[in-house]
């Protein structure tokens, strides 16, 4: 399984009742087993130029895990989802989960250090 970024943005009008939207992007990405590591509203946000007549946009941000041949088919899905105005998936640089992994150790290490000074 490789790590992907899947940014979706999806119609404004949707902003006060996401879950229908999100729990169809989940069953695509569900259907090809993928798995979702992480996923972040990211809000409203004003377009740099109209899409589909639209000004303004609801960007839902997502880490996934997914076998080689999944991100072709979850193109191909939500190009025909009504409710998605565009998407971008790109694969992630395995260095940077190794980066963030030490990191997380990192920090680990370092508080159990202040608890042991503090005792």
């Amino acid at each position: 399984m490789k790590q992907y970024e899947l940014t979706v943005m999806f119609h404004p009008d949707l902003e006060m009742n996401l879950t229908p939207a999100l729990d169809k992007v989940a069953k695509i990405l569900s259907d090809v087993k993928g798995k979702i590591v992480k996923d972040t509203n990211e809000g409203k946000k004003r377009l740099a130029y109209p899409i589909s007549g639209n000004e303004y946009a609801v960007y839902y941000y997502y880490e996934v895990e997914l076998p080689a041949d999944a991100p072709k088919k979850i193109s191909q899905s939500l190009n025909i989802t009504d409710e998605v105005i565009r998407y971008l998936i790109v694969a992630t640089d395995p260095r940077k989960a190794k980066y963030e992994a030490a990191k997380k150790a990192e920090e680990k290490e370092a508080d159990a250090e202040e608890k042991s000074e503090e005792e």
